[in-house]
């Protein structure tokens, strides 16, 4: 693919911008299946993979609208550098929580990209201390300007991607508002912004279908998608235009083929492809984890190695290693012998992996009682005996880098409380206050805190002193007592003047 593929630039007048059902029409080319905008796992080169195998319509990774308004590195990194012809229909998708900002950001990414969507639907923690996302979905009079600005300045669409609320009625109106703002297309997550991680549970077709039949802008579902007989339910019960999948097209990237490969051949070609298609590392060793997961339950050693290689060569190297293994153990394989732990297929066949829920999870990091069976994703703390090999890998990292470094929470040190938000105080603090509190209270007293470093009482008598040393100059009369006090002097002739 060349460096850049950007739009033909408009010739004469500019054509109208398509909306609603015209936009997924002819634009999205009618596109039914469709891979989420995935941080760290969108790239270039696993949108190629998934493209190959199924997928109409692809995203990119979220993109943070300030970051890519100011750093050219960051737009070259994640949009300009990975520009492809084949690559499309692309979708940019931005958070922000600014309208100026989101619609700068987005002028700089249209010209690479079919349409422009907002992230309305991040639930994470990071996604609450940045004020955007699933967070923003209460603030509609911010949502509408945002969206009625990017929709009369942008040449392509906007689009938005949501979470619902657990009022059905509530998350209706929500759509039709995003709807009359300008939004041209609405995928709608069907669980609440609380249901993450273990709590996941399971997605609500029934708030999608409510929104569905509720606006009249094309609408694509996200929740519940493990394989292709799921995106066929989902659309017959939904009656979508499309159906999006997140962690579904992460375990098995020919999900929309309605295929189950093996593990190493998806590899060997995600694989390829990368080498064509550079990206970091860490992306490619996040994706074969997912893509190994059942396989490297058995194989442990394997998930060691693929934790530490530090090339691309030394990946093609473990990926090779499990081939052999699970070859080696289908030819062993005895007649009628049926998949473990309750899989569906071997674990060399890329399948789903089902969530456990909060008691599964628990019971998966508990004590097991040999080595082959399956570990959970957080693994043991350190037992009375300090066997080091139960705790965490961050853990393990940690102690080679300082054997004598221990984690028994008893001998953590103590600290005194901030007397006003119960944050560690420091040490030498005036007021027995953490930072933050004590640079608030300082500054409302004026008063000196030695211990943090804060001198604005001193600051304001220099500054008086200052004042006066200019004073002075050309009223000689003004007195030291009222400098002292923060008071300029009147002069003589003024104060006659006065009585």
């Amino acid at each position: 693919c060349p460096a850049r593929a950007r739009r033909s630039p408009p010739r004469g007048r500019e054509m109208p911008k398509l909306r609603g059902e015209a936009f997924w029409r002819e634009t999205l080319r009618s596109a039914h299946y469709v891979v989420a905008p995935m941080v760290d796992q969108s790239e270039l080169a696993w949108r190629l993979l998934s493209r190959r195998h199924g997928a109409q319509l692809c995203y990119t990774p979220m993109l943070h609208a300030q970051v890519f308004l100011r750093d050219a590195n960051y737009r070259r990194e994640n949009l300009y550098g990975e520009a492809c012809p084949e690559d499309r229909p692309l979708i940019v998708q931005f958070c922000a929580n600014d309208p100026e900002v989101f619609v700068q950001a987005a002028l700089l990414a249209q010209d690479y990209c079919d349409a422009i969507d907002l992230n309305l639907g991040c639930p994470q923690m990071i996604a609450k201390r940045g004020h955007y996302g699933a967070f923003l979905q209460e603030e509609w009079d911010l949502l509408q300007r945002m969206i009625l600005l990017a929709n009369e300045k942008l040449s392509v669409p906007i689009t938005c991607k949501i979470r619902v609320f657990p009022e059905i009625d509530k998350t209706v109106k929500y759509a039709q508002m995003l709807e009359k703002a300008g939004c041209q297309l609405l995928t709608v997550h069907g669980r609440t912004k609380e249901q993450k991680g273990p709590l996941a549970g399971v997605a609500s077709w029934e708030h999608i279908q409510a929104v569905r039949k509720a606006v009249s802008i094309p609408v694509f579902a996200n929740g519940n998608i493990q394989c292709l007989s799921d995106v066929e339910e989902c659309i017959r019960k939904t009656g979508v235009h499309g159906v999006m999948t997140a962690e579904g097209n992460l375990h098995n990237p020919a999900l929309f083929e309605g295929r189950n490969p093996l593990v190493w051949e998806m590899a060997e070609e995600y694989l390829e492809i990368v080498q064509k298609y550079p990206c970091p590392l860490s992306y490619v060793r996040a994706h074969l984890f997912k893509l190994w997961h059942h396989t490297l339950q058995v194989y442990q050693q394997l998930r060691e190695e693929l934790a530490k290689v530090k090339t691309l060569e030394g990946i093609v190297d473990v990926n090779r290693e499990l081939k052999l293994r699970c070859q080696e153990e289908i030819a062993n394989q005895k007649e009628g012998e049926k998949p473990k732990e309750g899989l569906p297929f071997f674990h060399w066949i890329c399948q789903p992996y089902i969530r456990p829920g909060p008691k599964e999870r628990c019971k998966e990091n508990g004590t097991r009682g040999t080595e082959k069976c399956v570990r959970g994703k957080r693994a043991l703390e350190e037992d009375e005996d300090g066997n080091s090999e139960l705790l965490s890998k961050n853990k393990q990292k940690k102690k080679l880098r300082n054997p004598n470094k221990s984690f028994d929470p008893t001998l953590k040190p103590k600290y005194a409380k901030c007397d006003q938000c119960g944050n560690p105080k420091g040490n030498k603090c005036v007021f027995n206050m953490c930072r933050g509190c004590c640079k608030k209270r300082a500054f409302k007293e004026t008063a000196d805190c030695p211990g943090h470093g804060l001198l604005f009482k001193t600051k304001y008598e220099k500054s008086l002193l200052w004042q006066s040393s200019q004073t002075g100059i050309q009223n000689p009369e003004i007195s030291q007592r009222d400098v002292d006090v923060g008071k300029t002097a009147v002069p003589k002739e003024a104060d006659d003047t006065a009585s």
